[in-house]
């Protein structure tokens, strides 16, 4: 596999909120997995107004690849993705999270499938081929499924809109994130929608994925937050003239193997 042409192939973005005790575990084990890889790689990872000393890990860090540091003074893990997106420039960019719940063996085939034509590759805790530790929290697996429910048809038809382990066609990527309006959990779903419709069909990846410890999520303070932004996602999808995410199309080519249908979530018969 070969993307010749760019000094960069592939730039991982990672949002860190106050993550100087995970950080350093996870860094070590993406920068790892990147000196395995057959293409050149650079980490972006965005402090997210942390509070710790999670900026200073990142300056400090030295490893297999590049580590840039951003600062992005917007709470929320959508902000910090879109300001990490934005400032990639690579063919092939993807976003996983700090603790690396995601096992990154899932990185090689996710690199296979952009590199053979895939646009948006997506890790998939529902997989059949997914082996996932159960929640810790029953209340937050059960909130979880009951959000991929509602959020499917926006996004692309993948049944897990919420693993933290994203990969796309970097133009692709950066067209969708510059859209992006939700700051907040449920920023995947946008993007994912963006995505779409430019084109870009999703295709699920199955993951092993763990329950880690120390996630800011909460359900019971971010769960309203995200129903609300998922409704405000679903009503800018009605009316795509008049919300933020109208944006005239772009030509991504859709692939044919293992694609998810896009189910048009007006109703109105339109793909």
């Amino acid at each position: 596999m070969s993307f010749a042409g760019d000094p960069v192939q592939l730039e991982i973005v990672v949002p860190a909120y106050n993550e100087a005790r995970r950080l350093p575990l996870g860094l070590s084990l993406l920068l790892d997995k990147l000196r395995k890889l057959p293409v050149s790689a650079a980490v972006v990872v965005v402090d997210n107004a942390s509070t710790d000393a999670t900026p200073e890990i990142v300056r400090g860090w030295t490893g297999a690849a590049p580590v840039r540091l951003l600062h992005c003074a917007q709470r929320g893990k959508g902000a910090a993705v879109r300001t990490g997106l934005l400032a990639t420039r690579a063919p092939y960019v993807g976003f996983c999270d700090a603790d690396m719940a995601t096992d990154l063996a899932a990185l090689d085939e996710a690199l296979r499938l952009l590199a053979a034509g895939h646009p948006v590759v997506v890790g998939s805790r529902r997989h059949p081929g997914s082996v996932v530790q159960e929640y810790g929290r029953p209340l937050r697996r059960l909130g979880a499924v009951a959000f991929n429910l509602l959020a499917r048809d926006l996004a692309g038809g993948a049944a897990d809109t919420q693993c933290g382990f994203k990969f796309f066609a970097g133009p692709l990527a950066r067209a969708a994130a510059a859209e992006l309006r939700t700051t907040g959990f449920a920023f995947d779903v946008e993007l994912l929608m963006h995505c779409v419709r430019r084109g870009g069909m999703v295709t699920e990846l199955p993951v092993v994925w763990r329950d880690m410890p120390g996630t800011t999520f909460s359900i019971r303070r971010h769960a309203p937050h995200c129903l609300r932004d998922l409704a405000r996602i679903r009503a800018s999808a009605c009316h795509p003239g008049t919300g933020p995410t109208a944006a005239p199309a772009q030509a991504v080519r859709p692939v044919q193997p293992m694609p998810l249908a896009f189910t048009d979530p007006c109703g109105t018969g339109r793909g």
